[in-house]
């Protein structure tokens, strides 16, 4: 390998510019060599010193990667994750929808999900949305109660122990309190953030770029990290064949192999094991169902 190569982590991506962190600690520009912009957030790079800033000669293979999707395409967004940090609210209610991509995003690249359920503050309302997780529970996914209101640390005890020395990619939908949550974890967040917004010269609002935060190694090593997204990301799925989908649902999963037919899509076909379990107690919640189908029909349009 040529000698003047350095590793690097990229921190933060902002159009062709990336924000890469040596292995002192040192942050600088970085753009990528040639016209098509691959590193992401979370990526281990091969850089270059050019004059003040760098290039990114080569990516390091990656252990996993998530892509979103907008009205025009799907593009790859974090990298080398080691789990997907999915924080919803009691109020506004949440999108099961959204939640549904996350979780099929995650498990089609072996990423661990953590849903997490802010406001355990507002009683009947916390309770009615704890309910409509019930089924994720019950199929094994790990759901934390939280609330975050006036400083409170009811849950964050819990969640700080499940983040530790782990690299987690924080997703929530607007008003599910991802900014408090961040802040609270990483006191030093909004100084970062200015200080990456001002490199990477954006000019733009801070949250609409992927950003890469250690909670730890001010006084000894860096092991823990968040990436915070913008918004709640519309996961691109397209990647997916759609007969894959029941495989990366646990609730399906399970029953895979004992429909009457090999290639059961679980849509219309006798003898399915899947669609016999729809609304039964223990089974498929009728909704989880109704997203397949959704998704099914999705992942099936042909793509230009």
């Amino acid at each position: 390998m040529n000698d003047s190569l350095r590793p690097g982590l990229v921190i933060a991506a902002y159009g062709r510019h990336c924000l890469v962190e040596t292995e002192t600690g040192e942050r600088l520009i970085c753009h990528p060599r040639g016209k098509k912009s691959q590193a992401v957030v979370g990526d281990r790079v091969w850089w270059q010193a050019s004059a003040d800033e760098g290039t990114i000669e080569k990516l390091q293979p990656r252990r996993n990667l998530l892509y979103r999707q907008d009205e025009i395409r799907t593009k790859s967004f974090a990298a080398n994750l080691d789990q997907v940090l999915v924080l919803l609210a009691a109020e506004p209610e949440f999108s099961e929808s959204q939640l549904t991509r996350a979780l099929i995003a995650a498990q089609a690249e072996s990423i661990a999900v953590l849903i997490v359920l802010n406001k355990s503050d507002l009683g009947p309302l916390f309770e009615r949305a704890w309910q409509r997780l019930e089924p994720y529970r019950a199929m094994g996914q790990t759901v934390l109660a939280l609330s975050l209101q006036d400083g409170a640390q009811a849950g964050v005890e819990e969640l700080e122990q499940q983040l530790q020395g782990k690299t987690t990619l924080v997703l929530g939908p607007s008003g599910a309190g991802k900014s408090t949550l961040i802040n609270r974890l990483v006191p030093a967040a909004r100084a970062q953030t200015n200080e990456i917004s001002r490199a990477l010269n954006s000019g733009k609002h801070t949250t609409t770029s992927t950003t890469w935060y250690w909670v730890d190694g001010v006084d000894g090593p860096k092991t823990t990290a968040l990436i915070d997204s913008p918004g709640f990301q519309e996961f691109g799925l397209h990647h997916i064949e759609p007969t894959r989908l029941a495989q990366l649902m646990p609730d399906f999963s399970v029953r895979l192999g004992h429909c009457r037919f090999y290639n059961c899509s679980h849509l219309h076909e006798p003898g399915c094991a899947v669609r016999d379990a729809v609304g039964v107690e223990g089974g498929i919640s009728e909704n989880r169902y109704r997203l397949y189908g959704e998704l099914f029909a999705e992942l099936s349009q042909p793509r230009y």
